[in-house]
């Protein structure tokens, strides 16, 4: 069964209280251009209000979870002061919309988590990742303050001193590895993958909801308090990082490579 309208970059289907949420944006490897970081927000709002809902499984289509920012939108940033704006409130609202849903959310880490993408896995409650990809939060590699999330998140994943060599460097983190380090549960199988996503989803969906819920909601507490910490700071710093000449370079190639398509 569908959820109620549902638009075509997200695919939404319900197995009992298990709703499956997959991004469906695959020839953009799920990144999230404008429509998307509107959409996903709205739904996770209409399935907290769905009383039957007790558990979702969140994956991508194709051969990614989500490379995270729509690479797009470079050139536009860079020029677009309005435009930049906009994106970073919507990652406020996408942050927001994580930490504040009421019931709990595991990821089937299908492929490549890159940025945006890394962090909303890294938002999730629970995390499967298929055991032959990897999570990265590249943002400084091309020229960008890693504002978005993982700087509130990683840190009570993982450690300060983790957070900042992967942060800083924007290295890949293998799946084994992220287990390790905190930022993911279970390293699968790929073919296992979403099997073992939706059976512990199963498995949470049918406890008695108000006491998963509210657990979820006492956790949470730690990374909303973060969040209004450090997330303001982060964003704005990550707004001022599309004036500086190392991005201004990034988004020119960026506007190269389109226009030689």
């Amino acid at each position: 069964m569908t959820l109620i309208p549902t638009p075509p970059t997200l695919l939404v289907e319900r197995s009992g209280p298990v709703v499956r949420v997959t991004l469906n944006r695959p020839e953009a490897m799920n990144s999230f251009d404008d429509d998307l970081h509107a959409e996903f927000p709205a739904l996770l709002a209409r399935i907290d209000d769905d009383p039957d809902a007790r558990a979702v499984v969140l994956t991508g289509a194709g051969r990614a979870f989500s490379a995270g920012g729509n690479t797009a939108d470079f050139p536009r940033f860079a020029d677009d002061q309005q435009a930049r704006g906009t994106a970073m409130r919507q990652a406020r609202r996408l942050v927001d919309a994580m930490l504040g849903v009421r019931v709990p959310v595991v990821a089937a880490v299908n492929g490549p988590a890159v940025g945006l993408g890394c962090t909303l896995a890294t938002l999730c409650d629970v995390v499967f990742v298929a055991d032959d990809t990897f999570l990265a939060d590249p943002h400084v590699t091309v020229g960008l303050v890693a504002g978005d999330g993982s700087a509130v998140t990683w840190p009570f994943l993982t450690s300060m001193l983790r957070a900042k060599e992967y942060l800083l460097t924007g290295e890949r983190i293998p799946a084994a590895r992220a287990v390790e380090l905190g930022l993911a549960n279970h390293a699968v199988p790929r073919g296992e993958l979403l099997d073992r996503a939706t059976e512990f989803a199963a498995k949470v969906a049918a406890l008695p909801p108000q006491a998963v819920q509210d657990t979820k909601s006492v956790l949470n507490q730690h990374l909303r308090s973060a969040a209004v910490a450090t997330l303001g700071f982060g964003l704005a710093a990550e707004t001022h990082s599309h004036d500086t000449p190392e991005y201004g370079a990034i988004a020119d190639r960026f506007r190269q490579e389109t226009s030689a398509r």
